[in-house]
């Protein structure tokens, strides 16, 4: 007899993240850090911590009615990994990274955010999932509802790609033990800029590749806490919780708009979509 293998235990538990069927709402938020779920969760009418395990800390709530739940994923793609697919295996497909960034376009300004309408694979996870020519990309109505959110909120941001890396120092050219370093990272700053790629991160290649594959929503929106071509840098945490709200908000929005498109049976969202009966 041939046992199957299974991550899930009885009643659908998860592994990783201890979350089971009926614990999450379809829209999530996904800090890297569990420290920063409770930050999520500040904007919201209600809160309730639901799990907390390893670097996997779950909440949900509501916000104008809507069901929102926030699950950190730790830093870097294997871990991520994990978090989309657990939370997808209990309910989940709206998936948004809230993170902080370093910012590679001279106009960005520490304290600004960045929306991403996609990201470079320069890391390594779901190479194991597809090809690495398979682009990571960010859903056209989680992006639209991040920059509706950002416009009514009087936020300052930009919209472009990022740079997803698995390591934060060699990937990020940042400074290194006995002053190690190779001469291809000379110029990888300065070439990602001239590309105009946005900033650097570490997971929305992972979330945006794995959302496409899975049949689900990907976007990601981020706090900018240095700038790589300036130099300049500051405290993020207030833009980090300017950042949370915004991304609390975009999933009041996107309910409004999956609920006009039940009501309307259209797949996909579109502006004027709002205008018909």
């Amino acid at each position: 007899m041939t046992i199957q293998h299974t991550p899930i235990h009885p009643g659908g538990l998860q592994m990783h993240l201890k979350i089971k069927p009926g614990d999450v709402s379809r829209y999530v938020l996904t800090p890297g850090d569990p420290g920063r779920v409770p930050v999520v969760g500040s904007s919201w009418d209600s809160y309730e911590e639901v799990a907390y395990f390893r670097e996997y800390r779950t909440a949900r709530g509501k916000l104008d009615g809507v069901d929102i739940t926030a699950c950190s994923h730790g830093v870097g793609g294997p871990s991520t990994d994990i978090a989309v697919v657990e939370l997808s295996n209990c309910g989940a497909d709206t998936f948004i990274r809230v993170g902080s960034c370093a910012a590679l376009q001279p106009e960005i300004e520490p304290g600004d955010l960045v929306i991403s309408t996609g990201a470079l694979r320069l890391s390594g996870t779901v190479d194991a999932y597809i090809d690495k020519s398979y682009p990571a990309v960010a859903d056209h109505e989680v992006l639209m509802a991040l920059i509706q959110a950002a416009e009514d909120m009087g936020e300052r941001y930009h919209v472009g790609l990022a740079a997803s890396v698995d390591s934060f120092y060699a990937g990020e050219v940042n400074p290194m033990p006995g002053g190690f370093r190779q001469s291809r990272m000379d110029h990888v700053i300065d070439d990602l800029s001239k590309a105009k790629v946005a900033n650097f991160e570490m997971e929305a290649a992972t979330i945006f590749t794995l959302a496409q594959l899975f049949g689900f929503r990907g976007g990601m929106i981020c706090s900018v806490g240095a700038n790589r071509i300036t130099r300049k840098r500051e405290d993020s945490s207030d833009s980090i919780k300017r950042c949370c709200a915004v991304a609390s908000r975009a999933v009041v929005i996107l309910a409004g708009w999956d609920a006009k498109k039940a009501e309307t049976g259209k797949k996909h969202f579109f502006p004027t979509l709002l205008t018909k009966a």
